[in-house]
């Protein structure tokens, strides 16, 4: 199934015109306005009129518009972490310490410039994470005030299948796959007043999503805003079996956020969702 069909019709147009590999085209950024400068290099003329100096400028600038790439901005803006539990010399990380902000990007274009640069899952070692989250969460952690009232779904895979999977899912989350699915519950308010989340005033119902690499088993997760929210929480995980096409027999489970701060643990104790397939 291609990448592009999991995005909302809105998005769908964005990437499907982009290859994945376009991104590493430079952006030449047009001229200054201003006063031009003679040039300074014995090899070039310092003869010309200034009726040819200004239509070989006009030239330059039409040529440099004409091939600057389109940028196309994304609904929010997205952040990618990493999270390694070990160091090197096999030291255990604190949770917190543990979390490295890789970068950050708004565009389809900055998305596969930063996408094709990490190493897939498979490549990397037992006990790391990979973490994307929108810019409106500071910190990707439980206790973070737009995620402490939310929750996740989770998946477990064998090993060996995390790349396309981690993938899919990714692309769905950046593409909006999941912008129907918002909650009833007011959007909350920033410290400063503010709301915060999307470029459209209302918070996305979309946290972020995660894959951690373990021993046995890779687990991918979908985090969203409020669990409480009983239908909406439904709805993205119809909407996650739909995207990542996933079997019949796939178990999928649940876990706030809440209960994860007791335990102190992001997928143990996780309630298996046993809604009969429709």
């Amino acid at each position: 199934m291609a990448a592009t069909s999991y995005f909302s019709n809105h998005s769908t147009s964005k990437f499907s015109a982009l290859a994945p590999t376009s991104s590493s085209t430079t952006t030449t950024q047009p001229a200054a306005p201003g006063r031009s400068r003679l040039p300074s290099s014995k090899h070039f003329s310092t003869s010309v009129t200034n009726g040819e100096r200004s239509k070989s400028k006009d030239s330059s600038e039409n040529s440099t518009a004409i091939s600057t790439p389109k940028v196309h901005p994304l609904r929010n803006t997205w952040v990618f972490w990493f999270r390694q539990q070990r160091s090197p010399g096999n030291k255990v990380i604190d949770y917190e310490e543990g979390i490295k902000k890789i970068s950050a990007f708004s565009s389809v274009e900055s998305f596969w410039s930063l996408w094709t640069h990490l190493a897939p899952p498979s490549a990397l070692q037992p006990t790391t994470d990979y973490l994307l989250f929108h810019s409106g969460i500071r910190r990707p952690v439980w206790e973070d005030p737009l995620n402490i009232t939310g929750g996740k779904w989770i998946i477990r895979l064998r090993k060996g299948v995390a790349d396309r999977l981690w993938e899919d899912l990714v692309l769905a989350v950046v593409g909006d796959a999941f912008d129907e699915c918002r909650s009833i519950v007011p959007d909350a308010e920033s410290d400063d007043g503010n709301v915060q989340g999307s470029a459209e005033g209302g918070l996305p119902e979309i946290c972020g999503c995660t894959i951690s690499v373990r021993q046995s088993e890779d687990i991918i997760s979908l985090w969203n805003r409020v669990e409480a929210d009983k239908s909406c929480r439904d709805k993205i995980r119809d909407t996650l079996r739909r995207v990542l096409n996933l079997p019949p027999s796939t178990i999928m489970e649940y876990k706030t956020n809440t209960d994860s701060m007791t335990d102190k643990s992001s997928f143990r104790n996780s309630a298996i969702d046993r809604t009969p397939l429709s």
